[in-house]
């Protein structure tokens, strides 16, 4: 099966430059992997691979005379990141996988494009393109990309035991672009070699579920790996919660303008439990933005339909904003998923809440403890006790009370 594509990325004048100066004097260059997937499938394209004969010191040699800049960032496996005009293209020697241990591999370097093609891990994952745009497919990968599934290459167990992130890959990558049910065979072997997850670092993993949960609605891939027990193997805190609520927060996201939002959607298969909460971003290495951000929420009170305006400011000014932002875009994707007149009463009440939430910026207390000298408090145990009023006084009010009048009532 031989196709042909014309593309304006393919036109790039730095990337042809690029592979006019690998794919000279006998060696060869194409462009490989994400790009031409996408490119087929409709969706948007940001990195541009390419794969090559040439050895990487002589892609380092090649491209440096054609006047570009070029960084061995993984030359032990074949790969040079060659810099045009401030955008880098990551270069690739054809290989094949020595020895691995199911996180690592040691490579050969070599010439031929079906070695190459069958040492990657899924059939769509393994197309390439000249320079004119004709496809080289070694593995099936078009007729994949026709119905949509997503296949391991040559023998699905053997491809796992190369390397365990593979199974959260298929689950990423099915979520993604994968239509039906997936691969039986794929399906299988993730079940039975689940348990080689435990030899990845956490980071590697949070990196590939971070990257599942940002597909446009993963709720087929998470229900599949729910089934398979691999969602239990690398999330254990989401195994008596559920799913269920990622397709409605989903098509809310997508009907509402609200951008696909990972941790969003990781809060809603876990508990609400701060403790467990910190100990899971602990678990996956999570950043300190992220890690604060899930635990505020766990901590936070939940508004729902029947929360007052007043209550909602009070929340709002004492507690965490984004905490409460997530709290009531999860009630609120809840609500529409009912589909009933009294959800959508409730959604609309939800829909007002966020509203004033997402506008909402904590003003100032308009006294201070020094004001309150000048009135002639003296520092002592009501002191604070007095300052507190005269806040709780302004928020009532809906931040309407200035300085003179909040030192009336003092």
């Amino acid at each position: 099966m031989t196709q042909r594509i014309e593309a304006a990325w393919l036109a790039d004048p730095r990337l042809r430059s690029i592979l006019k100066a690998l794919g000279t004097d006998g060696e060869e260059a194409r462009v490989v992997g994400g790009a031409v997937r996408n490119h087929l499938l409709g969706r948007p394209i940001t990195d541009v691979d390419i794969a090559t004969t040439a050895e990487p010191q002589a892609v380092i040699a090649r491209a440096q005379a054609a006047g570009f800049k070029a960084v061995p960032t993984g030359i032990a496996h074949g790969t040079v990141t060659v810099v045009a005009d401030e955008r880098p293209f990551e270069v690739t020697t054809l290989r094949r996988d020595h020895e691995t241990d199911g996180r690592h591999a040691k490579v050969i370097f070599g010439r031929d494009w079906k070695a190459d093609a069958e040492r990657r891990d899924f059939t769509v994952n393994a197309l390439y393109c000249d320079a004119e745009g004709e496809i080289l497919d070694l593995v099936g990968g078009l007729a994949d990309i026709e119905t949509r599934t997503l296949r391991f290459i040559g023998d699905a167990a053997a491809r796992i035991e190369e390397d365990y992130l593979r199974i959260l890959r298929f689950y990423r990558f099915f979520a993604w672009y994968g239509d039906g049910r997936p691969d039986a065979e794929g399906l299988r072997a993730t079940v039975r070699l689940k348990d080689g997850l435990s030899r990845l670092s956490a980071e590697r993993v949070w990196a590939e579920l971070r990257k599942l949960l940002a597909a446009p609605d993963p709720s087929r891939a998470l229900l599949w790996m729910r089934q398979s027990g691999v969602l239990t193997q690398v999330l254990p805190e989401s195994e008596k919660w559920g799913i269920d609520a990622i397709h409605p927060l989903a098509r809310a996201e997508a009907e509402l303008g609200w951008p696909a939002d990972p941790l969003l959607r990781l809060m809603a298969i876990v508990p609400p439990d701060g403790a467990r909460m910190g100990a899971l971003a602990k678990r996956l290495r999570f950043s300190n933005v992220d890690r604060d951000r899930l635990t505020a929420w766990a901590l936070s009170e939940a508004p729902n339909a029947e929360t007052t305006d007043a209550a909602l400011r009070r929340l709002l000014y004492y507690g965490d904003r984004q905490a409460l932002i997530d709290r009531l875009r999860l009630a609120l994707a809840a609500e529409r998923g009912r589909g009933t007149v009294e959800g959508s009463a409730a959604s609309a009440r939800l829909f007002t809440l966020l509203a004033h939430a997402e506008r909402f910026e904590k003003p100032e207390l308009p006294v201070s403890g020094e004001d309150l000298v000048r009135a002639g408090l003296q520092p002592g145990p009501d002191f604070g006790a007095a300052l507190r009023r005269l806040e709780t006084a302004y928020v009532d009010s809906g931040f309407a009370l200035d300085r003179d009048a909040l030192l009336e009532k003092l």
